[in-house]
């Protein structure tokens, strides 16, 4: 059984960088075929769906966040990383690490974590 588990500070000022941390166990994310996705969900916006990396380490980004955004992995502890950079008060939400099922947005997502609150405020 896959489980992912998102970790990192619950506050970033705004300008500075937030950055998460997504845990998983019970599965590589080495495995063939896996997309390791970040997801965010505010008021505003709903559920937005922000990049992943896939089990080869390829990077894919929302064309939106893009120049903001660091997707990175450490296959020797099965973390995958966040970082967004020069947050403002629109970033505040609660975000997502999961599992995807195929390339892109689109793709279904079958396990996620149980999502952290990250608030950007000063």
């Amino acid at each position: 059984q896959v489980q992912l588990q998102e970790s990192g500070p619950g506050l970033v000022k705004p300008s500075q960088t937030l950055s998460l941390t997504c845990t998983v166990s019970g599965d590589s994310i080495t495995i063939t075929g896996y997309y390791w996705t970040w997801i965010r969900q505010s008021p505003g916006k709903g559920l937005e769906w922000i990049g992943h990396i896939d089990y080869d380490g390829n990077l894919l980004y929302s064309p939106s966040l893009q120049s903001q955004i660091s997707i990175s992995r450490d296959t020797s502890k099965n973390q995958f990383t966040l970082q967004l950079n020069s947050v403002t008060p629109e970033d505040t939400a609660i975000y997502y690490c999961a599992r995807g099922m195929g390339k892109g947005r689109g793709g279904a997502l079958d396990a996620w974590g149980q999502g952290t609150l990250v608030t950007t405020s000063s």
